[in-house]
């Protein structure tokens, strides 16, 4: 059976996609509504839950997307720049043992 997985979803705009490119990252990048990108950082259930208790601002949509929404800023800004450091979108444990 597969890990079930959670997104979170950062939005790419031309500064942060120039770094996804220079890291080798750009094609993980989706593309959303009218051109905007988006790039995913999938948390399993155990991070999950660890991101709702830390940070109480952030909520599970459970019902259609899945994804964790609502997370600060400044959190999201975190993420992206250990995705950038690690050169992987598989960076949530890493980061949050900060917390």
């Amino acid at each position: 059976m597969t890990e079930e997985k959670f997104p979170i979803n950062i939005w790419v705009n031309e500064e942060r996609y120039e770094k996804l490119r220079d890291a080798g990252l750009a094609d993980m990048c989706e593309e959303m509504l009218a051109g905007l990108k988006v790039i995913r950082v999938y948390a399993n259930a155990a991070q999950r839950d660890k991101i709702l208790q830390v940070f109480p601002t952030a909520k599970f949509d459970s019902a259609t997307t899945k994804s964790i929404e609502l997370l600060p800023r400044d959190v999201k800004d975190k993420i992206f720049d250990k995705v950038i450091e690690r050169k992987s979108i598989d960076i949530l444990e890493e980061f949050l043992q900060d917390y």
